[in-house]
């Protein structure tokens, strides 16, 4: 089973930026503009509602809020939803996409109100179909920090705690954001996805870090063009001076052969050694050209061999990545845990090589847990990447052959008992 992809962002302002790449009046550089036309539109605003930063103040409108916004308030919250790419082809290619999309809306509906979702849009004409979803927060619990006045001054009156007001940080708790994930992912199980890693560091990558991310990589490329480029001109350069010399030489050919028909006849006439000397040097000019044309086709052949080198280099490249790709797909999943283990864990790189072949090794010394920021002790622990369950699909860290995170509560939680301290409320794994 693949991962559902559920994103909550915080908009600022109108967010009329994201407007424009949601709804596709500004075209991004990673769309594919053929595909454009399978885009959709998953919910019709209001009449007289023209997109989707004026449904969001349409909404701000018609909630009844007592308060005034404030300009720096957050007036609407972005929603990604998604899945796997694999995952996503697979539903797109078995028909299910609609009901996917159904299932999608139903859950936000269910989850904050009909009436709060504005604007959703499913996008195709990219690497991966996704759903954009607008949540405007409006919400009509009491506040937190209420609830504690009204502790204390029960003798004010009470204003209606189903007065509606406009909160994104009651919507966006850390409690809440970890329901949602496993709300959503529970509402998708049937269609093949299920939860990702609880606590993964994994991250989704905004649409504007996504587009700096690729405007360096332009400049970087740019950089590149513009190198090979000053370098094909140098050699431009070299080729045309040496055909240039080429050129002034068998000029000078010509002459000499024409100064050898002048002196023909003169010797004719005369006779003398100045001919004969006049002929070696003549011969000598001969052998010079034809030394400077042979330099000439070593320079253009050599040239010619260099881009080809860089072209057999660049396919071969390209074909041993997509071989690793083919034949080991277990190295795109274990990358991240190697660094994982080098950047947080500490281990050294030849340590984490053996671990990539996915055999227990025996370590003794100090392990770093980054949930505690401290290191507990390990005496001839068995250390491996694998899998805690048969039906795990990624690999993690196996700490005497239970997951690292599991492993470090427990040492924990010894220390704790032996210090005489209460053992804390047991824990979910943490990825």
């Amino acid at each position: 089973m693949g991962y559902v992809v559920f994103h909550m962002e915080k908009a600022r302002g109108s967010d009329s930026a994201m407007t424009a790449h949601i709804e596709r009046t500004s075209h991004p550089k990673n769309a594919d503009e053929s595909r454009t036309h399978l885009n959709r539109t998953l919910i019709e605003y209001p009449e007289g509602v023209k997109d989707r930063t004026a449904a969001i103040q349409h909404r701000l409108e018609h909630a009844g809020l007592k308060r005034k916004i404030g300009s720096n308030q957050v007036r609407a919250i972005r929603i990604n939803l998604s899945g796997s790419p694999e995952d996503m082809a697979r539903i797109e290619a078995a028909g299910q996409l609609d009901a996917w999309c159904t299932d999608s809306l139903q859950y936000l509906f269910n989850t904050f109100g009909r009436e709060n979702i504005v604007s959703a849009h499913l996008h195709m004409d990219e690497k991966t179909p996704h759903i954009h979803a607008t949540l405007v927060p409006i919400v009509r619990e009491a506040r937190t920090c209420r609830k504690k006045e009204d502790q204390v001054k029960r003798h004010y009156r009470r204003k209606s705690a189903d007065t509606p007001r406009l909160c994104a940080d009651d919507i966006m708790t850390r409690g809440k954001l970890k329901s949602y994930q496993d709300g959503y992912a529970k509402a998708m199980s049937h269609h093949g996805l299920q939860r990702g890693i609880d606590g993964s560091e994994a991250r989704h990558i905004s649409t504007q870090q996504y587009y700096r991310d690729l405007k360096k990589q332009s400049c970087e490329l740019q950089s590149d063009i513009d190198r090979l480029q000053a370098d094909k001109a140098v050699a431009d350069e070299a080729l045309r001076q040496i055909q240039r010399e080429v050129r002034v030489e068998r000029l000078k050919d010509s002459a000499a052969a024409a100064a050898t028909q002048i002196t023909d006849s003169i010797g004719s006439l005369f006779g003398g050694g100045k001919v004969k000397a006049l002929e070696k040097e003549n011969e000598a000019l001969k052998k010079q050209i034809e030394s400077l044309e042979s330099q000439a086709k070593q320079r253009e052949q050599h040239i010619r061999q260099m881009e080809e080198a860089h072209r057999t280099e660049r396919s071969r490249l390209v074909e041993y990545i997509e071989k690793v790709k083919r034949y080991f797909p277990q190295v795109e999943k274990l990358l991240p845990l190697v660094d994982f283990c080098r950047k947080t864990m500490h281990f050294s790189e030849e340590l984490c090589r053996k671990l990539c072949g996915l055999k227990p090794i025996k370590v003794s010394g100090m392990l770093y847990s980054d949930e505690f920021d401290r290191k507990f002790p390990a005496e001839n622990t068995s250390v491996a990447f694998g899998h805690e369950k048969e039906t795990d699909e990624h690999f993690t860290l196996l700490l005497d052959g239970v997951d690292f995170v599991r492993w470090f509560r427990q040492r924990m939680d010894r220390l704790r008992e032996d210090m005489g301290l209460p053992r804390k409320q047991s824990r979910g794994v943490r990825r």
